[in-house]
């Protein structure tokens, strides 16, 4: 997963210069894929912005699966050797609509979120919903599909593919590259103490060191000695920096035997969703991301507090982590390199389909959505449908059933077609709304506007602004073009480089 750009490149590099068929297809042989999704967030992909480029989204998976005798070798615990995988790393890359800039926001692996009902694919198993279970466990709950779905339900953010990484395919790739500079401010020894067990095993003097193979992967995994889960993705994001800032000064692009090195041992450690799927595929995406420079890579992790219920477990702090999905989903750039990625179209811009019919023939219902957020706003749906009414649209009704989500929409039945969307335009336009809330859904009957999180209060829906660089605090974010961060070492860990 860490090394997944470098991959693309590589990739990239190999189209250009005409692998020959027998070994294009023997890389096409060594991807695995599966489904992109595993259940329903009701989250859909953005229109389009005025040059027809949309967000490129991709979910980086770290698994820790134990299931084969290369994983078993690389340490952690040996009794989850026969369990399913858990997501021990989670990061969301958001690429900007016009290729400019690029955000990797991170979610420690013991956050509890509202994990959705999913299905495995692979063996037709059907898991429920929960809200008490940590996101890592959303691997376990029908594979990479259904930590996406999560992430789509907690985000709002339509995720286009994921990719898969599990500790040999970390290794393989760490090798292939050559080795990562890692920096640390004292020497570091992440060991089992009296007091807690475990550990990566991660041993380097103080400053800078290279680390390859298994030591990029204690690097990775390292927690105790870095504090806790929100400083180990401070390391991975830190390692990630560097590895990207390596390739680049690197002659990865005039060196063959280099080259094919990094596409098989890329195609051998990833699983990914089906759409990207083979090689091509892989190098029609890397053409996606080839120009975002390093300087316009920013690399993040949610603000997070302890759970009430288990101090071991972590919640987001929600107003934190509800601006930067609410900036993903704006397409605005973490860092302040540059301006907002991309400007939202009007609210008022008018459809240049057929015209809308007139509102008191519309029949509208309107649902409760603002518990996507946390606590729902009672009555919101009610008020809503009672301010429509008052505006001429006086067949809006108010759904007793409430359907939480972060951002608010309004759907209208996809067989409908331009009049169908020209219709829910005409309703956005009198509240106010984005004509990218405007959606397709083959599951509605009529035109439904969904009040979501983003919209607690008011009869007119004020557009949340944010500025490019504007992250919360505690957001802890780093610049991929910064070679001058170092990690701190919790004081049971630090070592003198002697014993």
């Amino acid at each position: 997963m860490f090394r997944w750009i470098a991959i693309t490149l590589s990739l990239l590099i190999l189209g250009t210069a005409s692998a020959g068929y027998l070994y294009y297809q023997h890389l096409n042989s060594n991807i695995r894929s599966s489904g992109r999704s595993g259940g329903e967030s009701g989250v859909k992909k953005v229109a389009p912005n005025a040059l027809g480029d949309t967000p490129l989204n991709i979910l980086l998976i770290g698994s820790d699966s134990r299931n084969s005798a290369a994983n078993v070798k690389l340490g952690g615990s040996r009794d989850t050797v026969g369990e399913k995988p858990r997501a021990d790393v989670q990061m969301l890359l958001h690429i900007s609509a016009d290729r400019k800039n690029a955000s990797v926001v991170s979610i420690p692996r013991d956050t509890i979120v509202e994990i959705p009902e999913c299905k495995d694919t692979k063996t037709g198993e059907t898991f429920r919903a929960t809200t008490t279970k940590p996101i890592n466990e959303s691997l376990q709950r029908g594979g990479p599909g259904c930590t996406l779905t999560t992430w789509e339900k907690l985000t709002g953010v339509y995720i286009d593919h994921w990719v898969l990484i599990d500790f040999a395919g970390v290794v393989a790739m760490a090798d292939a590259i050559g080795g990562v500079e890692v920096c640390v401010k004292t020497g570091v020894w992440d060991r089992p103490t009296r007091m807690v067990p475990g550990g990566s095993g991660l041993k380097l003097p103080v400053g800078r060191n290279t680390v390859k193979g298994e030591n990029a992967l204690k690097w990775l995994r390292t927690r105790h000695a870095f504090g806790n889960d929100q400083n180990r993705a401070r390391a991975q994001h830190m390692y990630m920096n560097s590895m990207l800032r390596t390739l680049k000064k690197q002659s990865v692009w005039s060196d063959a035997g280099r080259l094919m090195d990094l596409a098989e041992a890329g195609t051998k450690a990833l699983q990914v969703s089906d759409e990207i799927g083979s090689v091509k595929k892989l190098f029609d995406l890397s053409m996606q991301l080839k120009n975002v420079p390093i300087n316009r890579i920013t690399m993040t992790t949610i603000p997070t507090v302890e759970w009430s219920q288990d101090k071991d477990r972590l919640v987001p702090v929600d107003k934190s982590a509800d601006k930067m999905w609410q900036m993903l989903r704006d397409d605005v750039a973490f860092d302040k390199n540059g301006k907002p990625a991309g400007a939202k179209p009007s609210a008022s811009a008018k459809p240049s389909g057929p015209a809308a019919a007139a509102p008191n023939t519309l029949g509208i219902t309107v649902i409760n959505g603002t518990g996507g957020g946390g606590v729902s706003v009672d009555g919101r749906a009610r008020g809503m449908a009672e301010t429509l009414q008052g505006k001429g649209f006086t067949r809006t009704t108010s759904s007793q059933s409430p359907e939480p989500r972060k951002d608010t929409v309004i759907k209208y039945p996809q067989q409908d077609g331009e009049q169908g969307k020209s219709d829910a335009l005409s309703v956005a336009e009198v509240l106010g709304l984005p004509t990218t809330a405007v959606r397709a859904d083959a599951k509605v009957d009529g035109l439904t506007l969904v009040i979501g999180a983003d919209w607690r209060e008011g009869a007119t829906y004020k557009e949340p602004k944010a500025e490019a660089g504007d992250l919360p605090d505690g957001a802890d974010d780093l610049n991929a073009a910064d070679a001058g961060e170092c990690m701190d070492v919790y004081s049971v860990y630090k070592w003198d480089g002697k014993s």
